[in-house]
């Protein structure tokens, strides 16, 4: 924390107009307080760095819209959504098969699955990145990454199933 400053003292003077704008941006209480409280955690762990006491006050504002935008970043690319809305999207897998998976049998599976639906697959699961990304990175529409992707785990589905029916419902574990 910049000398002569207390923390207490510039939450005191910075909290109200902080949440405002915090309000201003996420347009939701909770949100609000959060990015506001989170605002005053950076400050204690980094208020020290400012040499410049007359720029507490920027400092608090530019730190706030910063974590707003990482926040905004992180909702895109991870969404929350309720199980019981994206329940038509979850594959239907008997829990017998799914306790039977090991990480490298899927692997292996995934290199026998067509190539063509192989990167958008393993850059969905594999690597956590959005649709709108593997388009990007694939140089193919939204739509297209999106059908590759469903139509590339269901053949990873059938050659797990027969992997798995082969080896008589017991994988064996791998070291």
């Amino acid at each position: 924390m910049a000398p002569g400053l207390d923390f207490e003292g510039v939450v005191a003077l910075y909290y109200e107009p902080l949440y405002k704008f915090a309000f201003s941006l996420t347009r939701a209480e909770d949100d609000a307080c959060d990015l506001t409280q989170q605002t005053f955690y950076v400050w204690a762990a980094k208020g020290n760095q400012l040499r410049d006491q007359t720029k507490v006050k920027t400092w608090l504002f530019t730190t706030l819209h910063r974590q707003f935008l990482e926040r905004r970043r992180r909702q895109t690319r991870f969404p929350h959504q309720e199980l019981g809305e994206v329940e038509f999207e979850l594959p239907t897998v008997a829990p017998s098969f799914a306790s039977g998976l090991d990480g490298a049998l899927v692997l292996r599976a995934l290199g026998q699955v067509d190539e063509v639906y192989q990167a958008a697959v393993s850059l969905f699961y594999l690597e956590d990145y959005a649709y709108k990304e593997i388009s990007e990175i694939l140089d193919v529409p939204l739509g297209t990454v999106k059908s590759r992707i469903a139509r590339g785990i269901a053949q990873l589905q059938k050659l797990l199933a027969t992997d798995i029916s082969v080896a008589g419902d017991s994988p064996t574990p791998t070291s």
